[in-house]
């Protein structure tokens, strides 16, 4: 649905030029929930911008559906917006509208017939949870019932494409997780293919599939949620995956450390620390452990301090021969 190919961005900032996106490569699939994610100024939103070209990249392409968004004339470009919507942080409702003419707006703006355009707002308005809103401003609304007004106003114009900044970070975890759960409905659904940017991991394993991060305007890391959790490569993936703390900041002086991943399912047959003690006659220590439910599947890791002298090599060659899990060696002092 979605192709960035060598896609650079510059800024002109106090007599300098700053590169916000450099070299950008990504294919996002039809139908994927999509998370772009990174820390504040790692160029996540001029990213997403450019998507609709609200941004004009200076170098690279953004195909679109099949059409490569940059040689649109104005006219093509305003209706190929109409098929890649957005969501904002602060919701950007007209607050002197009530939420039924928020929702029709695009549709006016599309020329959609008054009749036609009422009755899809009521529509969406029963696909958001909020049908007895119609008549309320948005001044009467609570955060995520904005939002949710929002995402039905996004909605309006049948897109394919439904583009998430932020749209979240103002909302409390609760409200939060409810929003994520109308974006899946509405991406199982109606099949709308949607990129979430955030700086929010808890958003990711929530409801993405598939991941990017971004750090200081360069995709440092891209893959499937689930094999990113488990065993990040980059500095900044494992930011991200331990807000805490890496765990190798923990390494004990004179001990080999391994960092083992697993996807939850073999952990309740065959605990491994147990095993690793009964059969292998190994007594290693957990030095930091971290278990996260990531798209409905529970992923874990733990970091192992492995014992020291002989019994190492023998613990190790027996978790490198264990079902189900990952593992690397993160550091061996002394």
């Amino acid at each position: 649905m979605i192709q960035i190919q060598h896609l650079t961005k510059r800024f002109a900032a106090a007599g300098a030029t700053v590169v916000a996106l450099n070299d950008i490569n990504l294919e996002i699939q039809d139908g994927d929930i999509y998370g772009i994610i990174g820390m504040s100024g790692a160029g996540k939103s001029t990213l997403v911008r450019c998507i609709n070209m609200l941004e004009r990249p200076d170098e690279g392409k953004v195909i679109v559906n099949g059409r490569e968004m940059m040689q649109l004339s104005p006219a093509e470009l305003r209706n190929a917006r109409r098929e890649i919507t957005m969501i904002f942080q602060q919701f950007n409702l007209l607050m002197q509208r009530t939420c039924l003419k928020n929702i029709c707006f695009p549709m006016e703006l599309a020329g959609v017939p008054k009749e036609k355009a009422t009755a899809r707002a009521r529509e969406l308005l029963e696909l958001v949870g909020l049908p007895d809103k119609a008549d309320a401003y948005p001044a009467q609304l609570s955060g995520g019932q904005k939002q949710r007004i929002a995402i039905a106003r996004a909605l309006a114009t049948n897109p394919k494409v439904l583009l998430c900044d932020e749209a979240t970070s103002a909302l409390d975890p609760n409200t939060t997780h409810a929003i994520l759960q109308l974006i899946q409905k509405i991406n199982r659904e109606m099949g709308i293919t949607v990129v979430i940017i955030t700086h929010q991991m808890s958003v990711v394993e929530d409801v993405c599939s598939h991941v990017a991060i971004l750090d200081n305007g360069t995709v440092v890391e891209q893959g499937s949620v689930r094999d990113i959790f488990s065993n990040p490569h980059s500095d900044a993936a494992k930011r991200l995956v331990f807000p805490a703390g890496t765990p190798e900041r923990e390494l004990l002086p004179g001990r080999k450390m391994v960092r083992v991943a697993f996807n939850g399912t073999q952990t309740t047959d065959k605990p491994l620390v147990a095993s690793l003690a009964i059969e292998c006659g190994a007594l290693v220590s957990i030095v930091a452990a971290d278990t996260r439910v990531v798209n409905g599947q529970t992923l874990g890791s733990m970091l192992l301090a492995l014992p020291e002298g002989e019994g190492a090599a023998k613990a190790l060659d027996y978790i490198k021969n264990y079902p189900g899990i990952t593992y690397e060696e993160v550091g061996s002092n002394g």
